[in-house]
């Protein structure tokens, strides 16, 4: 797109076209005219802004470098507030006479950082919290101040887990055991039994129907934790015959955490009612209903059931949900439960922004002024067949034949490198062939748009083309469900937004893995494209790109490879004049932190290498006085950033 306007003024409004960060922004991201990307804290409709640049700069300004985590606190509680009162208004208009309580599944961002924004600011709609293991159950009790927040004890529970939960019900927190296997419930009916304490018990049920996308493994009859139908009727009956039934409280499932499509969100949602309301005819009390996640962020703007979108919006969402179960529950004259979601994914993706700068760029050798008068090329008359025929091929190539000339150049470049290989070719010879095989290949490239169709092989050829942008980041420490399961995130750079973007790239981290690349990227016309617009590097200035929404698992997920560790955290508040303040700081790893979570003691080496350093001046390699700041400049670098420093 950015080349079919290099004739006319580019502005901020074709970066936003280009990037799609209205359509996948839901609000909060934008461009200013002088082509900064912006963040609207409380909301588009909310005039107040700030410059991420503006914000980058005060990071430099406080020694912070390059890549950081940013956060931007507003979002997050903008984004609880919105799905609290989205259920509100769907349960007032449409007369549902239950409520609604939001929890917060821990697994989603551990962080205690953003563990404790959750319940701060989610204490006024009662916002509680969804764990699935001790360590999670302790984050929650150490954050929770609100004894009308639900906290849900998801996955396999031991006898010290469950004795946990029952203290935390024992001290006023509405804690809810869902037993997830069969084997629990004798084991918390004992527990509770021992310490005289009345658990609230609910059951995962095994849904049916599955969702589909990314992550929906964890529904259906084939999902890997959940009771069935007859498992949970042996539950009821277990709980009766130890006159216990009034403990049973709470029926939950989960179809996944992205579902995008809001048929398969609408059909659990009945489905689950019918199972409900069975449950109350057995006589057990009931009160809450668990839907689980599924609430998906609209990674690519699409707004389409495409597993990285949805088709819904958060109204829709709210109002279906809502509509099904009063559907199912007024028809049996059933009360109507206090509906409960664990919405973790759409509650903090949008609120975390990866930033880093790029370091270099590797263009394909023989682009730009290399080119120049190829075609008039002459070659030596003991030149190889090969690379007469290479030379004729790009002299003849036009519009009508671009798919022949392409079989062409690959087949003769290819004979051109086996006769290397059998040393039948010169290196220079070979040069020359490899440059009229690009030359062709960049000439198809600017023809093939003129076609009324193009062909599979010619569409490919800007992802060879594609220049290599190296960034100073980890996709397997930052980035890790970009490399896992080819997740999409919304990338783009964050200034210089009123140039044109003249390069097609794609993305590799500092890792030395061939893997820690992004070659996949948001396309308006076609959903997904394998190259980015970016901008010709300036000299002696930092060119930064982001990459949105990702404040969802990619922290939790995030690994050690080539011992890269965890970023500079900022997090940011604004303030309504548009002024923002960075109220927490968290200097990422060192090398020495690093290294001792691979079992490593930097303490023992540099004792090791001042032995060394030692050894070295006995042996006469170095100067006694060289000794010191050998030996600084190596504990500099235990305490140093373990990514690129300028």
């Amino acid at each position: 797109m950015a080349k079919k306007r290099t004739l006319q003024r580019w502005s901020a409004e074709d970066a936003a076209e280009l990037y799609g960060i209205r359509n996948w922004g839901a609000g909060y991201f934008d461009i200013a005219p002088e082509g900064d990307v912006i963040v609207h804290p409380f909301g588009r409709k909310n005039p107040v802004t700030v410059s991420i640049p503006a914000i980058i700069q005060g990071m430099r300004e406080r020694g912070l470098n390059m890549p950081v985590l940013l956060r931007i606190e507003n979002i997050l509680d903008t984004q609880i507030a919105l799905l609290h009162d989205s259920f509100r208004k769907a349960i007032k208009d449409l007369g549902y006479r239950g409520d609604y309580r939001g929890v917060f599944p821990i697994k989603v961002n551990q962080q205690q950082h953003v563990v404790e924004a959750i319940a701060s600011f989610g204490t006024r709609y009662h916002h509680g919290m969804e764990v699935g293991s001790k360590a999670e159950l302790f984050a929650a009790l150490s954050q929770l101040r609100d004894e009308e927040a639900c906290l849900i004890c998801n996955g396999y529970k031991d006898e010290e887990f469950i004795e946990l939960g029952l203290h935390a019900i024992r001290m006023g927190f509405l804690c809810f055991f869902v037993v997830e296997m069969p084997s629990e419930l004798p084991l918390l009916l004992e527990c509770s039994e021992r310490m005289g304490v009345k658990p609230l018990i609910g059951v995962r049920a095994k849904l049916a129907c599955k969702a589909g996308g990314h992550w929906t493994d964890s529904g259906s009859d084939h999902s890997t934790f959940g009771l069935t139908t007859t498992q949970i009727v042996d539950a009821v009956d277990a709980l009766r015959a130890r006159g216990m039934l009034d403990c049973f409280r709470l029926l939950h499932y989960h179809l996944g955490s992205q579902l995008p499509n809001i048929r398969d969100i609408r059909d659990a949602a009945i489905e689950a009612s019918r199972l409900y309301v069975g449950l109350v005819k057995e006589g057990a009390p009931m009160g809450f209903l668990d839907l689980g996640g599924g609430l998906a962020v609209d990674y690519d703007g699409s707004r389409t059931n495409f597993i990285s979108s949805r088709n819904y919006t958060l109204d829709e969402y709210c109002t279906d949900v809502v509509e099904a179960v009063m559907a199912i529950l007024d028809e049996n004259s059933a009360p109507h439960p206090v509906l409960i979601t664990e919405s973790g994914r759409a509650t903090v993706a949008y609120y975390s922004v990866l930033l880093f700068n790029v370091l270099d760029v590797s263009r394909i050798e023989n682009q730009g002024s290399s080119l120049a008068g190829i075609d008039e090329l002459i070659l030596p008359e003991d030149a190889p067949e090969a690379s007469r025929n290479l030379l004729q091929t790009l002299q003849g190539l036009n519009l009508r034949n671009l798919q022949e000339c392409y079989n062409d150049a690959v087949y003769y470049r290819d004979e051109i490198r086996q006769q290397f290989l059998h040393g039948k070719v010169s290196l220079r010879e070979r040069t020359v062939a490899e440059r009229l095989f690009w030359a062709i290949i960049n000439r198809i490239a600017q023809e093939k748009g003129k076609l009324p169709h193009t062909p599979k092989d010619l569409a490919e050829i800007d992802l060879a083309l594609a220049d290599i942008y190296y960034g100073n980041f980890s996709v397997f420490q930052s980035l890790p469900d970009s490399w896992a399961i080819g997740q999409l995130f919304p990338v783009m750079p964050i200034h210089r937004l009123t140039e044109v973007p003249t390069r097609q790239a794609i993305l590799s981290d500092i890792t030395c893995d061939s893997d820690g690349r992004i070659d996949h990227f948001i396309d308006s016309v076609q959903g997904v494209k394998n190259t980015i617009d970016l901008h010709v590097l300036k000299e002696d200035e930092e060119y930064y790109l982001g990459v949105f929404l990702v404040g969802a698992y990619q922290e939790t997920l995030g690994d050690l490879h080539n011992l890269l560790g965890d970023t500079n955290v900022v997090s940011v508040r604004v303030n309504e004049d548009g002024s923002f303040e960075f109220v927490r700081e968290l200097r990422g790893d060192s090398v020495a932190d690093i290294l001792s979570y691979v079992e490593y003691d930097p303490r023992r080496i540099l004792e090791g290498l001042r032995k060394a350093a030692e050894q070295a001046v006995r042996a006469g390699r170095i100067q006694p006085a060289e000794r010191l700041p050998i030996m600084q400049a190596f504990e500099d670098g235990l305490r140093g950033y373990t990514y690129f420093e300028r």
